[in-house]
């Protein structure tokens, strides 16, 4: 059963125009990120990319806010008074990290880009599902924060090992140390998200718009560059062009390509064919 077709707790998955528009459904609760959806989220996204059945991600939200961040519920540190430095040391195991962390990793790693529309806050846990997404937009009235050093702990699941790569380091470092709201103009002006719209339904309207757009292209070609893009940011320019180089050869494919010039020629709409499905791990 795909995405599209499924009930969740915490989202409503709708897939139209090659375009998968997931969407946080708990506004009541500012979309707190309870233990299904650090479960959801990735059984979403990664039955979009193996399944190849979008060419772009939406994740989007409702209500006043984008996403209040971890739900108290999720923590282990649920102890009696007695038990308050056992649950110091036990509250975040290694596993419980690596597990959450793959909830915002999915998003980088779809085989599709992963568009990301924030109103009101996006605190804690939701930064870290920004972050790791490609392209973010927000709405006028949206803020960000790092709230995890608010509450006294290092952030663990990719803000502090993303955010510095999307805007400039002391932007992020300071942000980091002192737990501050960022409003929507000045994530905008340090380049942390793309644009900002007037209110929430524009920004919907908007970031679906670009999505589709997106789905226009090869999906094999936006694929490779998604790839591309990612192994550039972690490693040397020489060792990029070597992966690219790689890349194409085994991947490029000419059909795209004439395709493209055909459809250009007779002014039409290009088609392309879906990425294949992935092959289950054996």
């Amino acid at each position: 059963m795909t995405a599209a077709h499924k009930t969740y707790a915490c989202f409503d998955v709708e897939i139209a125009d090659n375009v998968a528009h997931v969407r946080m459904n708990r506004p009541d609760e500012y979309n707190s990120m309870t233990a299904a959806f650090w479960a959801e989220l990735p059984e979403i996204v990664d039955g979009i990319s193996a399944e190849a059945s979008a060419r772009a991600i939406v994740l989007s939200s409702t209500g006043k806010h984008f996403c209040a961040g971890m739900d108290l519920a999720v923590f282990a540190g649920r102890q009696d008074d007695g038990d308050i430095e056992l649950g110091r040391r036990h509250a975040r195991t290694r596993g419980t990290a690596k597990t959450l962390q793959h909830t915002a990793s999915c998003l980088e790693q779809a085989r599709m880009p992963v568009l990301v529309a924030v109103q009101g806050g996006c605190i804690g846990g939701a930064l870290d599902l920004a972050t790791a997404a490609d392209l973010r937009y927000c709405s006028a009235d949206a803020f960000f924060v790092v709230q995890e050093i608010n509450i006294g702990m290092t952030a663990d699941i990719g803000t502090l090992q993303r955010l510095g790569k999307c805007i400039p380091e002391g932007v992020a470092r300071e942000l980091a140390y002192t737990g501050r709201r960022m409003p929507a103009q000045r994530a905008y002006e340090v380049g942390l998200v793309q644009e900002v719209y007037a209110d929430h339904a524009s920004l919907v309207d908007g970031v679906l718009e670009t999505a589709r757009e997106i789905a226009g292209k090869s999906p094999l070609a936006i694929h490779g560059t998604k790839v591309a893009m990612n192994f550039a940011r972690d490693h040397t320019v020489a060792d990029s062009l070597d992966q690219i180089a790689t890349w194409q050869a085994g991947m490029f494919q000419p059909g795209d390509m004439v395709e493209s010039f055909s459809a250009k020629a007779e002014k039409r709409q290009a088609t392309y064919p879906d990425l294949l499905p992935e092959q289950p791990h054996l």
